[in-house]
């Protein structure tokens, strides 16, 4: 099954939505124009339910094939939802929202399922359900995690569920995935550390929080030197560092840092939590100040199932020739909820030599469109064959 013709005669009316799209970004779960405009395709493309309002703003349609006798329910997933980045591509269909853009390629995503959506509901060549699932706020916002937890999997009776990303500098239309982790678990944290400020010819008469700060963003670096084994996979990275004065002359009363911890595994999620809390408590100590820790877990690691992921290559390589060994990317990704609650796979698509996604020149390639949707229907056609 290589890209299907019916794809190369809908590349244009596909190209034309996803520009739509990309014109008019929304963020996290405030898709309201885009959910709109996807319901309204599914309805006309003759889906037999389409749902609004799972995870807030998400939409599902569903699709039978012309028998139903496997009982088999395959979900299809899709984002929606854009950037706050100001865009700098200059197109002519560049975003008509300031702070807002498609930087990440997810109306490129949305596109092709509404793509892959109108050819299984015309043709149906397939015996069971599919279920396309169109989510928001997966930048950042869980709306993976809402829409699970609206109960996505067991209203629609969904047994597998598969998603896709477009990945700029893999060739063009050519496919990679890996079995097991595949993306990183995304936790954030917030410190707040307390002094005694002070004139700043007078460092004795305080307790320093910027000293403190400096020594901890250095300590925390040993979580990953000298805490976690050198092949597992994980990053601390200390992102914003804020003082409570930004005078010349003034010790601050406070300093605020902001950061991310990546890994790859509950054992290590639990070794970066455990040993910052230590640091912190630590620092304080040994200085003579306060120091107090928000560790937040964000989403987990996503784990793509090994029968599932050797499927999905297998369709891949049917549409594109080759499916390679993708690396693993430390990267967040909250399909990680819906891989929790059913199995299924992720797989990336080369968007070729553009620029890296979640950057003000990026754009997502309209010539992948027609790789991505025969995929989508490859999932369905050859895990339901009629």
């Amino acid at each position: 099954m290589p890209v299907k013709n019916r794809f190369a005669e809908l590349h244009d009316e596909i190209t034309a939505w996803r520009r739509d799209m990309h014109e008019h970004p929304e963020i996290l779960f405030e898709t309201h124009r885009t959910s709109a405009l996807v319901a309204e395709k599914l309805q006309a493309f003759g889906c037999d339910e389409v749902v609004t309002g799972i995870g807030r703003t998400g939409v599902v349609g569903v699709i039978k094939g012309k028998s139903t006798d496997s009982g088999k329910v395959i979900g299809l997933r899709a984002d929606m939802d854009a950037l706050p980045i100001h865009e700098q591509t200059g197109l002519d269909y560049a975003s008509k929202t300031d702070g807002a853009m498609h930087a990440c390629g997810h109306d490129g995503h949305t596109a092709m399922l509404l793509g892959a959506a109108k050819y299984l509901a015309e043709t149906r060549n397939f015996d069971g359900t599919c279920v396309v699932i169109f989510q928001p706020a997966e930048e950042g916002g869980g709306g993976g995690r809402e829409m699970c937890e609206d109960g996505l999997m067991e209203k629609f009776g969904i047994q597998e569920v598969y998603g896709m990303h477009n990945w700029p500098g893999q060739p063009e239309g050519t496919f990679g995935i890996r079995p097991g982790a595949f993306f990183a678990a995304t936790d954030v944290f917030e410190i707040t550390i307390e002094g005694k400020g002070g004139h700043a010819a007078k460092p004795q008469e305080t307790v320093d929080p910027v000293v403190m700060a400096s020594h901890l963003v250095l300590a925390l670096q040993t979580i990953a030197s000298r805490n976690a084994d050198p092949i597992d996979q994980i990053v601390v990275s200390v992102t914003s560092f804020e003082t409570s004065s930004n005078a010349f002359n003034v010790i601050p009363q406070s300093v605020e840092l902001l950061g991310t911890v990546r890994t790859m595994s509950a054992q290590m999620r639990d070794l970066a939590e455990a040993r910052m809390r230590a640091l912190c408590d630590s620092t304080a100590q040994g200085f003579g100040g306060k120091i107090a820790l928000d560790y937040k877990r964000n989403y987990p690691v996503m784990a793509n199932h090994p029968d599932q992921t050797e499927f999905a290559a297998g369709v891949a390589r049917s549409v594109s020739g080759q499916c390679n060994e993708a690396p693993l990317v430390m990267g967040g990704e909250d399909f990680a909820y819906m891989l929790e609650e059913r199995p299924g796979a992720y797989i990336l698509m080369g968007n070729g030599d553009t620029a890296m996604v979640h950057n003000p020149d990026y754009n997502f390639n309209d010539e992948v469109i027609p790789s991505g949707c025969s995929w989508w229907a490859g999932i369905v056609e050859q895990r339901m064959p009629a």
